[in-house]
């Protein structure tokens, strides 16, 4: 047979012209040929056209739930909303952030789901190795990416988009509210989960809004905060954050962030800067691996008393014994993998209990944590993600 019957020919969307090809090239049946097409009608009769706003108000319109993704980024926020079969959907991903920075979570994702490891790279924004021509010859229906990135491509989206591809935008770096369950809801409209994307936002909205009501009744003094990001180890300070990531976590847990004034996104403070601000609380993240034997190790597979080694490691650099946070062991040391993330609640709890430890004596932010695991995702982690001295 050389082409599709007519009748079927009629009903052949956009989205199936590639598969059309690739089954006439394999010369099966006109018969084997029509049930197949057949099927896709009926399954292409379900999808829906939707117009989604995305975080820009950016209006995009394509068929929902989207058959062909392409993920810049959120691996685990995707699952967790859309379930692991949106994962059927997902041909490509810049793999690069996940599997580089978070390689023993990674494995064992790989592990419950091999063909993870086969899955399609099309590069990264920030390594200048995101490939166009990869991202349009896996033909997909849509490119999710992460504000970061939508940024940084410039008017390559518009060639993205030029090619049929359309674009939503998503955002979980800004660590806001707002745009925490903006980007759920629209996880869920995308794999066709607003249902599950409402339940899981009303409860991340319920966690941070815990905090502000104890805080708003309890009206006590905001301590001072400083988060730094401990891959470089005790020798060399490490990023540290303004408004968004950890810094406007801890804000979001009534810390008042020593950082803000001089950082606006992310940078390096002076280390005089550290000790004339004399915060009450140091909160220090780590990955699974480090760059050297100082460096804080936290995460999948990572023991407690490791975690915890390494952390009261930064207790000595120069001048920190004259701290507060460093005198009264009020230092923190957090799974740096837990930002950026619709996961991210509990570790803001972690934070308000370190800063105001009587007011949310009650709460068991690390067993939120893998809680939410147990209810959202198909893998369970194991080891330390969050650790106080």
């Amino acid at each position: 047979m050389t082409g599709a019957p007519p009748a079927v020919a009629f009903y052949v969307n956009q989205q199936d012209k590639y598969m059309l090809k690739k089954l006439l090239r394999q010369r099966i049946s006109g018969r084997t040929l029509f049930c197949i097409l057949a099927l896709s009608f009926m399954q292409t009769a379900f999808a829906q056209t939707q117009t989604i706003t995305d975080v820009l108000g950016r209006k995009v319109t394509l068929d929902l739930p989207a058959k062909r993704v392409i993920l810049g980024g959120y691996g685990e926020d995707y699952m967790a909303i859309g379930t692991e079969k949106a994962y059927d959907h997902v041909v490509g991903m810049s793999k690069g952030i996940w599997e580089k920075w978070r390689p023993a979570n990674w494995a064992m994702y790989v592990k419950h789901r091999p063909s993870l490891a086969t899955l399609p790279d099309v590069g990264k924004v920030d390594a200048q190795t995101f490939s166009l021509e990869k991202v349009i010859s896996l033909q997909p229906d849509l490119l999710v990416l992460a504000n970061w990135q939508f940024k940084a491509l410039g008017s390559e989206v518009s060639r993205i988009e030029q090619a049929g591809i359309p674009v939503v935008v998503i955002d979980y770096n800004a660590q806001t509210l707002e745009r925490h369950l903006q980007s759920t809801r629209i996880i869920g409209q995308i794999t066709g989960q607003e249902k599950r994307a409402e339940k899981i936002a009303r409860e991340y909205q319920q966690m941070v809004q815990l905090i502000a009501d104890r805080l708003a009744k309890h009206k006590l003094p905001k301590p001072k905060i400083y988060a730094e990001f401990g891959f470089p180890g005790v020798d060399e300070y490490g990023y540290t954050f303004g408004k968004n990531m950890w810094g406007a976590m801890s804000e979001m847990a009534g810390g008042t962030n020593i950082s803000k004034p001089f950082i606006e996104w992310w940078g390096h403070l002076n280390p005089e800067q550290v000790l004339a601000a004399k915060p009450d609380v140091i909160l220090i993240t780590g990955y699974e691996f480090g760059s050297n034997p100082t460096s804080m190790i936290i995460g999948q597979d990572v023991d407690r008393q490791t975690a915890l080694a390494r952390l009261a490691g930064y207790k000595q650099r120069p001048g920190w014994n004259s701290l507060p946070a460093v005198k009264n062991n009020r230092m923190i040391g957090l799974y740096h993998g837990a930002c950026r993330s619709i996961l991210d609640g509990p570790m803001i709890q972690y934070i308000a209990k370190a800063l105001y430890p009587e007011v949310f004596a009650d709460l068991d932010p690390e067993a939120a944590y893998l809680n939410f695991y147990q209810q959202y995702l198909p893998v369970q982690p194991a080891g330390a993600f969050a650790v106080g001295l």
